[in-house]
């Protein structure tokens, strides 16, 4: 948590306020303000002069002086002799001249400074003046660390603002990393995080401009491809005479899987592009599967009547898809089951085939990948089961792999109402 940039700014504003307070102290303690004070210290030792005893008179009288001087000074005093003996005292118990590092300096104690400084005599005063505490009263440290706490607090909603507005822009560049093109910051005031932020999103916008156009073009490719299609066809059409049957059946063989493997990736590209099914309308999914199956050999379909909000023609894909992948890769018979799910239905379709190895599972909807059995790799181009996936999708729903206790294996797919 410390290392988030809203503690390390924060904390060093608050550092740098302390800092303010404690060279304001030592500024205090050693600037000319402490000069004056050490002066009139000096001349409160000619007073204190006038004021004591003789340093030569009895212990009565030295005491007697000492009280009187501290009655006049409401003061706490300690009065020693040049070698350290104690000549009188007075209030509250006070420090021995050898606790203060310098006859002119202080100390500080619960009660307040405390003062030492020598006589012309020779003699040494220790003097306290309490601190009259009045109500409301902070004295100059506490307004220097109630400055301090206020700093502290001010700056804490001019920092966190700033701090506040990098996570925005940390998460909108997070959800564009994440596939989001359609992510914004929002921008706030005319500084450089806010710059920042329109470089931002000038930049999304253009990356979201580029990737809709490449998949416009893709998207747009149809007619251009198939149209040498439709010519080569016609060039097998004129071999015919001069080829053999074989070279003819082969050559219209690649055609047919070429034709098909661009409109794969077309169909994949539109859906890629596709924010919104385009063609929706209510789809009988056992009255679908029950056309399609009817195409193929070895294929059975049973279940209840489902309907469903879809559209119609890529759901037809997706059961062709799945049916043609059972046909090539498992063994039959096939079955296709349709049933009600909760608030949506459930297409499976199993055979009795290998199935998908474990270690396939999670890539086997991903394009062009080509499981591999018994060291061949299996026929195809790898976009079947990742345009059941994207149509799947579409539709709100999900794909996965399914093994049923009878030894059936296959793929399951749930579609909302």
């Amino acid at each position: 948590m410390f290392n988030r940039l809203f503690f390390k700014v924060y904390l060093t504003v608050v550092g740098a306020v302390l800092l303010v307070v404690i060279v304001s102290a030592l500024v205090w303690r050693s600037g000319p303000e402490m000069e004056v004070a050490r002066n009139a210290f000096e001349m409160a030792s000619g007073v204190a002069m006038a004021a004591l005893a003789d340093p030569g008179a009895p212990a009565p009288e030295q005491q007697k002086a000492v009280d009187r001087l501290a009655g006049l000074l409401n003061a706490d005093i300690a009065l020693y002799a040049a070698d350290g003996r104690l000549l009188g005292v007075a209030g509250s118990p006070l420090p021995t001249p050898g606790e203060i590092e310098d006859g002119e300096r202080w100390v500080w104690r619960s009660r307040g400074p405390v003062w030492s400084f020598r006589l012309p005599d020779t003699r040494v005063i220790v003097l306290r003046v309490p601190i009259e505490h009045r109500r409301g009263g902070v004295g100059f440290f506490g307004y220097l660390g109630l400055a301090a706490f206020l700093l502290a607090v001010g700056s804490y909603p001019i920092v966190r603002g700033l701090t506040r507005r990098l996570e925005r822009l940390q998460h909108g560049v997070e959800s564009l990393g994440a596939g989001d093109l359609s992510a914004r910051v929002k921008v706030e005031g005319k500084d450089e995080v806010a710059k920042v932020a329109e470089s931002f999103n000038r930049s999304a916008a253009r990356i979201e401009e580029l990737v809709a156009a490449h998949k416009l073009l893709l998207a747009n490719t149809s007619h251009e491809l198939r149209t040498p299609l439709t010519r080569l066809r016609m060039g097998v059409e004129l071999l015919k005479q001069k080829a053999g049957p074989q070279l003819r059946a082969e050559l219209e063989r690649d055609i047919a899987e070429l034709d098909e493997l661009i409109g794969d990736i077309l169909l994949s590209s539109r859906l890629d592009a596709l924010h919104a099914l385009e063609n929706v309308e209510d789809v009988d999914l056992l009255a679908l599967a029950a056309e399609e199956a009817s195409r193929f050999e070895h294929t059975n379909v049973a279940g209840t009547p489902v309907t469903i909000i879809g559209d119609a023609r890529l759901l037809r894909r997706l059961l062709t898809n799945l049916i043609e992948n059972a046909g090539r890769h498992g063994a039959p018979p096939i079955d296709v089951e349709v049933e009600a799910a909760g608030d949506g239905a459930i297409v499976r379709v199993l055979d009795r085939g290998p199935g998908v190895a474990d270690a396939d599972r999670e890539r086997i909807f991903e394009p062009f990948f080509r499981a591999t059995v018994a060291g061949e790799k299996r026929q195809g181009a790898g976009l079947g089961l990742a345009l059941v996936r994207q149509i799947a999708l579409r539709h709100g729903g999900t794909i996965e792999t399914t093994r049923t206790d009878d030894g059936r294996c296959g793929f399951v797919v749930s579609l909302p109402h």
